[in-house]
């Protein structure tokens, strides 16, 4: 019976065969495999290395070693020869036994830029492809190139890194940087060498994955491999088991787009103003009342900044009394962020705010869950659009409080503790020291840092300052050391001059306000594919300065002007010349930064005496959130020991 089986094998494939070489002579390509010998006629060689038995994914196979038999097979290496010949009796005869028992022998294949050819086994090869097997074992000799500072070359060598701690074909990237950021999603170490376990867990879940994945079209320019490392960032490889197929399709389409794409930066609160079409839709389809649910990592008493969202959140429900009401869920022991999202979900919430940036990987979940859900995470530069980001603009005030530090300080020394170094950070220390130098030519900013073991404040008062810009209030408050702009007085007492500050308070009120106005739906329909960020600033006083009594009144009045005219668009404190601590001349002064350059500054003012530290110096406790949007996010090594493996 395989013998009439293998036959009907061989008819099916030359048919198949026969199919891919007319399509290939019409439309002018190549019809037969590519011939290794011819690819590497001239090319410089590095060396060649026997890597033993492999499994080789067959999509990974490109050709033939040399132009023997070059003619018998189509591109796909379907057989076009008749059945009759030597050939298709050979390949039915193998076919047979594939049928009776498998093929077993390995094929011999040599490597070269991660596609293989194959020199001993070519009907073999054939027969596994006609019965659609994923992968074939083949003893492989590689061909190594040698250096180059072309692209692909560059991209090979990553590749080579990769498979020395991995071993696995199947994933090959297409774009620089990727190897290291699946490495990373997967919890190694750069060179740590994967066990065989763990090396089949990941090729078990990949397969899933791509099977998954032919059942959505992805964007042209999103591979699959891109597409796995941009959802393994939300998602765990025992999440491919236990995800239904709804659910993990919903998934994929909300990773799908994202290593490429854009971030739509809003950077002020939408126009009040509609047409009248715009008012009558609105009065159709818009919703009249919301309920929103906010998600905080911690409970309010622990955290100033929870406290502030959390203040906010009731400031926003009173404004819009009869129209929003809020409820809280803190994540506990007993309660999951997940579970917190399904529960809010559960409650009726159609808007859900996420008040911490580590919370980011519920809400890309729950977003590709609950797609009729706006979601919403406090954090920046996040390029997910199946859900929103939202911080603000704080390096505004910074500048206007640098203002005051040069303004204030007699020994042109001012100090600047910093947070972390993330998104945002160094253009609050740059802002400032401009702002110091508007007003004091001969001003210098120390900075430190408070995420590093040393003490920030010791180390700038040994320093001589005489004025210290210490962390930004969270709430409009009045300002009182350690917060804010902090006066050093001779006998060591400390005196507050001023406070950058957030709002969240109007945040909230303006944004639930946009949902039930449609603006929301406005930005939806101007880019269906972009995620949005809300970087909001001093025109929608969702940050502010708040003024100590005690300060001069010109040093006063010279702080209101200038913030007056940031909000009227007529100052801005980046359009000016700049150069940065290396000498490179970051701006000439004759335009805006957009606010891509603002928010992924990665460089410091040469204005400023310190530097941005590196992650291992950076303390545990800060390493977290330096791994989510750190400005070095992307070169960061991957935690020992990882949540997937």
């Amino acid at each position: 019976m395989s013998r009439t089986e293998a036959i009907e094998a061989y008819k099916t494939a030359h048919k198949r065969g026969m199919k891919t070489y007319r399509d290939d002579v019409e439309h002018g390509r190549y019809p037969y495999p590519k011939v290794l010998d011819e690819i590497l006629d001239g090319r410089p060689i590095a060396g060649r290395i026997e890597l033993g038995i492999c499994t080789v994914p067959v999509e990974c196979v490109a050709g033939i070693a040399n132009a023997g038999r070059r003619t018998a097979f189509s591109t796909d290496f379907m057989p076009l020869l008749e059945p009759d010949t030597e050939f298709g009796v050979k390949w039915i005869a193998l076919c047979e036994a594939h049928l009776d028992e498998g093929i077993r022998d390995p094929i011999r294949c040599y490597e070269y830029y991660g596609k293989f050819y194959v020199q001993e086994g070519n009907k073999r090869y054939s027969v596994l492809r006609a019965f659609d097997a994923p992968t074939v074992t083949a003893s492989v000799l590689r061909i190594v190139p040698a250096y180059t500072d072309d692209p692909e070359t560059r991209l090979y060598y990553e590749f080579l890194e990769f498979y020395h701690v991995s071993r696995m074909y199947a994933i090959q990237f297409t774009k620089p940087g990727q190897y290291r950021k699946l490495i990373a999603a997967l919890g190694f170490e750069p060179d740590e060498v994967w066990t065989d376990e763990q090396r089949a867990r990941v090729q078990s879940a990949y397969m899933l994955f791509c099977d998954a994945t032919k059942r959505l079209t992805l964007p042209k320019d999103v591979s699959v491999p891109d597409a796995f490392v941009a959802w393994l960032s939300a998602y765990t490889l025992d999440d491919l088991k236990t995800l239904t197929d709804e659910q993990l399709l919903a998934s994929l389409k909300a990773s799908a787009a994202e290593p490429n794409a854009a971030v739509t930066v809003a950077t002020e609160t939408a126009p009040s103003g509609k047409g009248m079409l715009s008012r009558i839709y609105d009065a159709m389809f818009l919703p009249t009342h919301l309920h929103a649910a906010f998600i905080h990592e911690y409970a309010p008493e622990n955290s100033g900044w929870i406290r502030a969202h959390e203040t906010g959140r009731l400031f926003a429900q009173e404004a819009l009394a009869g129209k929003v009401e809020t409820r809280a869920y803190v994540v506990s022991e007993t309660q999951s962020a997940d579970a917190l999202f399904e529960q809010a979900v559960q409650d009726g919430a159609q808007v859900i705010f996420a008040t911490t940036v580590s919370l980011i990987a519920s809400c890309r979940r729950a977003a590709a869950a609950h797609p009729n859900v706006k979601i919403l995470n406090c954090s920046v530069a996040m390029p997910y659009p199946g859900m929103r980001t939202y911080y603000s603009r704080i390096y505004e005030s910074k500048f206007l409080a640098g203002v005051i530090a040069g303004a204030c300080s007699h020994s042109d020394r001012i100090g600047y503790v910093a947070a972390a170094p993330i998104f945002g950070v160094p253009a609050g220390i740059n802002a400032f020291s401009l702002g110091a130098r508007l007003v004091n030519p001969r001003a210098v900013v120390k900075l430190r840092w408070s995420c590093v073991e040393s003490d920030p404040f010791a180390a700038l008062l040994k320093d001589g300052v005489d004025v210290i810009s210490n962390r930004e209030l969270f709430a409009p408050e009045k300002p009182q050391p350690p917060f804010g702009l902090i006066r050093i007085h001779a006998d060591g007492t400390q005196e507050a001059l001023a406070a950058p500050y957030w709002n969240w308070g109007a945040f909230y009120e303006k944004l639930l306000s946009d949902i039930l106005t449609g603006h929301w739906e406005d930005e939806r329909a101007n880019g269906t594919n972009t995620a949005v960020n809300y970087w909001w600033g001093l025109k929608s006083n969702v940050i502010g300065i708040t003024l100590s009594d005690k300060l001069p009144e010109g040093i006063r009045t010279l702080t209101n002007t200038l913030k007056q005219s940031i909000i009227e668009d007529r100052l801005d404190p980046f359009r000016r010349v700049m150069s940065d601590q290396d000498g490179i001349v970051r701006s000439e002064g004759d335009r805006r930064l957009s606010p891509e350059e603002i928010l992924h500054m990665d460089w410091l003012s040469d204005t400023v005496e310190g530097e941005i530290p590196q992650f291992d110096e950076i303390l545990p406790m800060a390493q977290s959130i330096v791994r989510l949007i750190g400005v070095y996010r992307d070169t960061i090594p991957p935690v020992k020991d990882g949540p997937i493996l």
